[in-house]
């Protein structure tokens, strides 16, 4: 089992950032896991943010995002990261990680982010 916890969300003035991270616990290491970062805004489906593989070598970005957001991975704190920059009104969610590998798969309970001033 894995256990993901998001933290440091809040509220941010427009083109202000914010730093959330997800942090695992339980047996497995997180070494092997891909973390992908979803957000969900009110009345809206969850989308995906940005992914990195298990190196931390490759991530991914949506179009929304490129160029604002950053993902990192300390494998060794067993924490990931969703560095968000610039931040827009409509960035406001809730922002969930999820880790994968094979068939497991294992999701946070969430992080509010409002955007708004």
């Amino acid at each position: 089992q894995l256990q993901l916890v998001e933290s440091g969300g809040g509220l941010v003035q427009p083109g202000g950032s914010l730093n959330i991270s997800c942090t695992a616990s339980g047996g497995f290491p997180l070494d092997e896991f891909t973390i992908a970062w979803f957000r969900q805004a009110p009345g809206k489906e969850r989308e995906g943010v940005s992914c990195i593989v298990k190196g931390g070598r490759n991530t991914n970005y949506a179009d929304s995002v490129k160029g604002r957001f950053t993902v990192s991975r300390d494998n060794a704190k067993k924490t990931a990261y969703l560095q968000m920059n610039s931040l827009k009104p409509e960035d406001t969610a809730v922002y969930y990680c999820n880790a994968y590998y094979g068939g497991l798969d294992y999701w946070g309970q969430g992080t509010q982010v409002t955007v708004s001033s």
